[in-house]
Order: structure tokens, then sequence, then C-alpha cells
């Protein structure tokens, strides 16, 4: 069993928040993992920008910041250590707009898309050079849940 902690900072909280968890839950299935306990912030522009000035030298707003807490064990059992923290995923809802108005996408689409990258990104997935595979793989599981919906 997974546990996905949702918090917001800095914008109204969007009625679609309660459907977030079940769909992070339906995502961690379909890659395998079991037991993590993430932490998903939706938060501004302002506050996303801030974040990634500190944490990544970059003094501009992004949509996503992933921060994994530490490498992901491949050889500890659930039965050993039943949660593994892996981490916190910030997304801003302003780029995410941005994102889906850019890329002529629906909100909801970019939203999952979001979601599952950061996802990937805790898993240990890295999508700089040229390795497209963890961009493949987020677009397949897109797909897979393109009915699922979350708003």
């Amino acid at each position: 069993m997974n546990e996905v902690a949702i918090t917001c900072a800095g914008i109204r909280e969007p009625a679609w928040l309660n459907r977030v968890e079940l769909f992070c839950n339906r995502i961690m299935e379909e890659m395998g993992i079991d037991g993590w306990e993430v932490s998903l912030l939706f938060c501004s522009n302002t506050i996303i920008r801030e974040l990634n000035k500190r944490y990544r030298g970059q003094d501009e707003p992004t949509d996503i910041l992933s921060f994994a807490q530490r490498d992901c064990p491949d050889d500890v059992s659930p039965s050993d250590h039943p949660i593994f923290t892996a981490g916190d995923i910030v997304i801003s809802i302003e780029s995410l707009k941005q994102n889906a108005w850019e890329y002529k996408q629906m909100e909801a689409v970019e939203l999952k898309r979001l979601l599952i990258h950061g996802l990937l990104h805790l898993k240990g997935m890295d999508h700089s050079g040229q390795d497209n595979a963890m961009i493949d793989l987020q677009e397949k599981i897109l797909m897979k849940f393109k009915e699922e919906k979350i708003f």
C-alpha cells in the first residue's frame, strides 16, 4: 500500500484534489511500486520559482520539481521497512495551465503527465541528455491511463 500526502500553497485548493491520490496510487501500482510515501504539493509560480532557485540555481518558475529523499532500495523487502519515504513532488498549477495552452492539451491530461513524470523521477529515472527512455515510458503510461478521470 502506498501513501500520498497532498497539500496546496499559494493557490486555492482545486475541486479535483481528492482524485489525485487515487490516480497516483494507480500509477504506482502500474509501476510495481508498493510501500511508498509520497508528498505532493500544488502551488503557484511564485513558490515553485523560489524552490527552483534555491535547489537548482534557476531563478524561474517551472512546471514540476521532484525531490527524491534517498535512493530507492531494490533489496529491501516491505516486511523490513513497510513504508519507504520516496520524496516530494511540487507542481505549479499556473505552469501546468500554461503548458496545456501552449501544447494545445487539456489541463487534465497535462496534470496526469506531470504526476507520472514526478513519480518516474522519484523512482530514479532521468531524462537529461540523449536518452528518452523516461519520456517514452511516461507517455506509454499516460496512454494506458488516458480514460482515467481526475477532473
